[in-house]
C-alpha cells in the first residue's frame, strides 16, 4: 500500500516539481512519513476486518454459526407487540443476555419486564448487575421450578435456553414456564444445520446446544400437552410480512396452561 504514493513523490521530484529543489533534505522525511501512513492504513484495515469500526457482527455470527436467538428477540419485539398487544405489558424473558432484552422492554411505555438469566453473569456490565441487584433480573437454574406464582406474567419469551436442556429437564422446564404465563409463551430456538453448536458452550452452559427441527418441537408440544397459539401465529406472520421481517431462528407461539 505504501509503494504507490512513494513512486508519485519521486516522479514529482524528477520533473522539477514541488520537491525538486530540496530533494536531498526532504526525501528522508517523505520516506518516513509514507512508512508511518502505510503502517496506519494497514493497522486500520486489519482492525476493520477483525470486527472494529462498526462491522456487521450479526452477519459474521450467522456465517460462523454463532447467531444468537436472543439477538433475534430484539429484532422481533415490534412484531411481537403487534401480535400480542396488551399481553406485552407484563413480560418475563428467559435466556442468556436477558439484561439486554429487559432493558429494551423497560424503555417501552406501559411495559414492565423481568428476566431470568440461566447461566453465569461474571462478565455482566454494571447496568446488568444493577438489574440483578434490584431483583428485576434473577439468576436461576431453569431446570428447577421458578419461584413465581401461576400466571405471574402475561407473556413469557424464551430464547437460547431450551437448546441446552436435555429432554429430561426440558420436560420440567417448559411446562413450568407455561405455568407462570397468563397469555402464552414465545419460544426462540436455533435452526439445525443453520446454526452450529459451539465447543465453547460446554464450559459456559454445561453442554453444547442441541438444535432440534420444527417437526421435533411440534411433536414434543403435543406430548407435553402444550398447544400452539394459532391466533398469535397468524397475527405475528401478518405483522412480520408488513415489516419484511424474516426470522433467523425458529419461533413458536404456545398457549398457557388453562
Amino acid at each position: 500500500m505504501s509503494r504507490r504514493p512513494g513512486n508519485h513523490a519521486r516522479r514529482l521530484g524528477d520533473n522539477g516539481g514541488l520537491f525538486s529543489s530540496a530533494k536531498s533534505r526532504s526525501s528522508p522525511i517523505l520516506s518516513l512519513g509514507l512508512i508511518v501512513v502505510g503502517a496506519l492504513l494497514f493497522i486500520a484495515y486489519s482492525y476493520r476486518n477483525s470486527g472494529g469500526f462498526g462491522s456487521n457482527i450479526d452477519t459474521t455470527s450467522r456465517v460462523e454459526g454463532d447467531y444468537s436467538c436472543t439477538a433475534e428477540v430484539h429484532r422481533a419485539l415490534p412484531i411481537l407487540k403487534k401480535a400480542y398487544g396488551d399481553s406485552m405489558h407484563k413480560v418475563l424473558h428467559v435466556g442468556p443476555d436477558t439484561c439486554s432484552v429487559v432493558s429494551k422492554l423497560l424503555k417501552e411505555e406501559e411495559t414492565v419486564a423481568w428476566g431470568v438469566e440461566p447461566y453465569d453473569i461474571e462478565d455482566a456490565d454494571s447496568s446488568c448487575r444493577a438489574l440483578v441487584h434490584k431483583g428485576i433480573v434473577r439468576v436461576a437454574d431453569i431446570k428447577f421450578p421458578l419461584p413465581y406464582r401461576p400466571k405471574s406474567f402475561s407473556l413469557v419469551i424464551i430464547s437460547d435456553a431450551l437448546d441446552y436442556l436435555s429432554p429430561r429437564y426440558l420436560n420440567k422446564t417448559l411446562p413450568d414456564l407455561a405455568r407462570v404465563s397468563a397469555d402464552g409463551l414465545v419460544v426462540f430456538t436455533g435452526y439445525p444445520g443453520h446454526q452450529r453448536p459451539k465447543v465453547s458452550d460446554v464450559s459456559k452452559f454445561g453442554r453444547a446446544a442441541k438444535l432440534r427441527s420444527a417437526t421435533w418441537w411440534v411433536r414434543y408440544f403435543v406430548q407435553t400437552n402444550l398447544e400452539e397459539n394459532e391466533t398469535a401465529i397468524k397475527k405475528f406472520e401478518q405483522a412480520a410480512t408488513k415489516r419484511s421481517f424474516v426470522p433467523n431462528c425458529q419461533i413458536f407461539h404456545l398457549k398457557s396452561f388453562q
